[in-house]
């Protein structure tokens, strides 16, 4: 296992992140993992021992049972609390009234002190926006997870799922006033879904922010068990809960290239899938999540995975996305001065 640096931060998290969605399967949940206790504690006791120092939640996977099973077992398995980066997450509602959802001052201050309780901790690594919320001012959001991270209770601050044009304003924001600023972005992105590559990953890599892909596997859409030709009960799930949204015809071709390099190296597809975000040079953390201890053993397994120059670029060429205005404007009007570089594996 390998370890970066969380953006501008001094601290590192591994390029694995153990994501904690299946964890619990209260309601609505059910159908993306429904983990029991024991079982979470057996995932996170095997992703530490494999070197993975990162664990994501929420407090709204599985109405708050999934932080509950990770606080259990952390707990339980008694590692040392500065060893493990915990990550949670707020934004969405948590009950039924009409301030318990949203990013409000009010909201953010309740949610983080609810997440301590179940998670059993007295602070929280990273504490991250789950989205926008277009009734609060992201000023708003900005000043008030300040004050979680001057009170102790939050050391770092993040967003998931924002544009770019929010998430430079929160920032433009924090550093006019000198508040905590973003120090990273969780975002989906997959080798069938790169979009984010066209405004957010420059975005983030301007301003030193650490890119945390969720969902590297497009819903399972790549795990190498779904036929886009032939649905069957391995794509339960996404028929269940078809998200995140994918082209499934450039997914076909994506996944054509995937098979062949998976047959090439003899890795599963969905390691190939991995293996390949981790040759992104903006990416920080990728984050898995599993259903089973089999799962989690093959996701692992994509760090020793080592793809050929040749290999990315087959995989680049199949799942490029179509070029869009301003983009294609700003590459031909610069491609002189500075050529396409090649990604550099690592």
């Amino acid at each position: 296992m390998r370890y970066r640096r969380l953006g501008k931060t001094g601290i590192y998290v591994s390029q694995l992140c153990l994501g904690t969605m299946t964890f619990g399967g209260k309601g609505f949940w059910e159908v993306i993992g429904r983990l029991s206790a024991k079982e979470a504690e057996v995932m996170i006791g095997t992703a530490l021992d494999a070197g993975v120092n990162f664990l994501d939640t929420a407090n709204v996977y599985a109405e708050g049972e999934s932080e509950h099973f990770v606080g259990a077992a952390l707990a339980s398995l008694g590692r040392p609390r500065d060893q493990v980066v915990v990550a949670t997450k707020v934004r969405l509602r948590m009950g039924p009234g009409p301030n318990q959802v949203g990013l409000s001052r009010a909201h953010i201050f309740s949610a983080i002190d609810a997440s301590l309780k179940r998670l059993g901790l007295d602070h929280v690594d990273l504490y991250q926006i789950h989205g926008v919320d277009i009734d609060t001012p992201i000023e708003e959001t900005v000043d008030a997870l300040d004050a979680l991270v001057r009170a102790g209770k939050v050391r770092y601050a993040g967003f998931c799922n924002l544009p770019a044009w929010i998430a430079m304003k929160a920032l433009a924001h924090s550093d006019k006033h000198h508040l905590a600023r973003f120090v990273s972005a969780q975002m989906y992105y997959s080798i069938a879904g790169r979009d984010i590559e066209r405004e957010v990953v420059p975005l983030c890599e301007d301003q030193g922010l650490a890119v945390l892909p969720w969902s590297p596997l497009a819903g399972g859409l790549l795990s190498g068990k779904f036929d886009l030709e032939k649905p069957g009960p391995e794509g339960a799930r996404r028929s269940t809960f078809d998200f995140p949204p994918v082209d499934l015809e450039r997914a076909a071709v994506v996944l054509k290239a995937m098979r062949a390099v998976a047959a090439e190296t003899g890795v599963s597809v969905a390691r190939v899938a991995l293996a390949w975000q981790l040759t992104r040079p903006f990416v920080t953390s990728v984050i898995i999540g599993a259903k089973t201890p089999e799962q989690l053993q093959d996701n692992l397994a994509a760090v020793d995975v080592q793809l050929s120059p040749e290999q990315i670029a087959e995989l680049d060429e199949a799942s490029a996305l179509p070029s869009e205005y301003p983009g294609w404007m700003v590459e031909r009007q610069n491609r002189d001065r500075h050529p396409p570089v090649p990604p550099v594996t690592t």
